[in-house]
């Protein structure tokens, strides 16, 4: 079964140099039919404007995963970390007993377009660390590339929750499978581009919640970017 999420249904927030859209319920966002799916509590697609950003706030308690489309992130956290988040990398914070970061686009010209994603940890109380991660195109296209995982397998950033993520991009008729293994969930997002999914077309912004199929397929209707969730 799979259940479509459009993407004009998103909740929305704009602060002018902020454009977000909200998959799931988030701050002054309220919807009770979108609250979270299993693990996964929030999907935020965010385009911020050239300096802008956000000055630095607290998080416990989540495991916050950061991919970035367009463009570059700064990040600074509590921990000491500073870096700037590129298309080809993949950020991991754990926020646990508490961390504060910050997040700004230091471009002076050009917007940064990135997925912020909060999945609820499996337990309470870890402690706080951060890891980033390169994931290079020839690993992303045309396949399915894990890039954040329980276990940290195949260079897989370390998610303390029993899901996993792929990544994968796509050319027009280019397509990608993956199994899903009973009694497994799956949200779909497209990042970017259109694709078919079992038979269903989606399009940018749009999500799926699949359950009870055994395998997706996942075909490029244009170039398309491609974030597919593996949950409990």
């Amino acid at each position: 079964m799979v259940m479509i999420r459009p993407a004009s249904e998103r909740g929305v927030t704009d602060w002018g140099w902020l454009d977000s859209r909200h998959t799931f319920s988030f701050g002054d966002y309220h919807d009770p039919a979108h609250i979270h799916y299993r693990s996964l509590r929030v999907i935020n697609d965010d385009r911020i404007a050239p300096g802008g950003g956000f000055p630095t706030h607290p998080h416990r308690d989540m495991e916050i995963v950061t991919v970035v489309l367009e463009g570059g992130l700064e990040h600074r956290d509590s921990l000491g970390n500073g870096s700037i988040i590129r298309p080809d990398e993949v950020q991991r914070m754990t926020a646990g007993t508490g961390i504060t970061h910050s997040e700004f686009n230091p471009s002076e010209a050009d917007r940064v377009h990135l997925l912020q994603i909060w999945l609820m940890p499996e337990r309470h109380g870890l402690t706080p660390s951060y890891e980033q991660t390169q994931f290079p195109d020839s690993a992303r296209q045309g396949r399915m590339c894990l890039v954040a995982s329980r276990d940290g397998r195949e260079g897989s950033v370390t998610i303390h929750q029993d899901a996993d993520l792929y990544v994968t991009r796509l050319e027009p008729g280019a397509a990608v499978h993956h199994h899903l293994a009973e009694g497994r969930f799956s949200w779909v997002h497209i990042a970017t581009g259109a694709v078919n999914l079992n038979g269903l077309a989606l399009s940018a912004g749009d999500g799926a919640a699949v359950r009870d199929e055994g395998l997706l397929t996942i075909t490029g209707e244009s170039k398309a970017e491609v974030l597919v969730f593996d949950l409990a």
